[in-house]
């Protein structure tokens, strides 16, 4: 009875196709789980059938990259309309923003005398919403890094000679964007955002839930999250966050959200459905 709510596919910066990722599931005994590529639905009617043939639950997600008090934050939006054209409109922008980062990021790269052709990068992306993982994978592939971790190094972290900044979204808007597409807005792995300070903001701006839950959050943070859930009554959500074997192992596993959390999550989803059909009252 557990579940993996933070997975990520090829449809963005994940070496996994949809149905391996349920694979994988299916291994670990995952009775749910949710597919949350960066910017992008794509992969959710895929992962949807092959969780269907597996006996898994699954539930729409995506990734939203926002921004509050200059501290960059990730967005996981839950239980999505992937066809809501608002949200459709909105990831479009900011899949064709990513592809303008990768040219920049690229024609950083060959100032610095590496012949890297973006058209490289784009084809090892083969998706919409590419990220850095896809520059550091050609320049791996093209021989001009030994290992990711070299590229990020020499290259692509923030304030490295490659690094560009990312167009965000606040957080505010994001949260409204994910609300209107009837989905649930939970703050992504707030250990490594370190901007505790702007969470009661955030929640004032309608934050659904806060992911405690995360490879990278040793048990002291998760706890120190959970205190933070219960004092604003937040959802709790968690997850691998599993890229397939771009960062070596597979993540997937390291992290089984307990069910209970998923069935709150669904009569949350529930509950603004029935808020919203309802009409004010004059």
């Amino acid at each position: 009875m557990f579940a993996d709510l933070h997975l990520h596919s090829l449809f963005s910066d994940g070496t996994f196709t949809p149905e391996e990722v349920v694979g994988h599931g299916v291994r670990f005994g995952h009775r749910a789980l949710a597919l949350t590529d960066h910017d992008t639905v794509e992969g959710c009617e895929r992962m949807a059938a092959a969780c269907a043939a597996a006996g898994i639950e699954f539930l729409v997600g995506t990734e939203l990259t926002a921004e509050h008090g200059g501290n960059e934050l990730h967005i996981l939006a839950y239980c999505v309309d992937p066809q809501n054209p608002e949200l459709l409109a909105k990831i479009a922008k900011f899949q064709k923003v990513r592809q303008e980062r990768i040219r920049d990021m690229v024609a950083c790269i060959n100032a610095l005398g590496v012949p890297l052709q973006v058209e490289e990068v784009f084809a090892l992306a083969n998706c919409r919403s590419p990220g850095r993982p896809h520059v550091a994978r050609a320049l791996v592939r093209g021989g001009f890094c030994r290992t990711l971790d070299e590229a990020f190094e020499r290259f692509l972290k923030k304030n490295r000679p490659a690094w560009v900044p990312k167009a965000k979204m606040s957080a505010p808007e994001a949260i409204e964007l994910i609300h209107q597409a009837g989905g649930l807005a939970v703050m992504a792995h707030p250990g490594l955002n370190r901007s505790d300070q702007n969470i009661p903001a955030i929640v004032a701006a309608g934050l659904d839930g806060i992911e405690c839950f995360h490879t990278k959050h040793p048990p002291a943070t998760a706890e120190h999250y959970l205190a933070i859930a219960r004092h604003y009554q937040l959802l709790v959500t968690g997850g691998s966050d599993c890229h397939g074997l771009s960062k070596g192992k597979p993540l997937i596993g390291t992290v089984r959200l307990d069910y209970q959390y998923v069935e709150k999550l669904y009569a949350a989803k529930s509950a603004a459905a029935e808020s919203r059909a309802v009409p004010p009252v004059k």
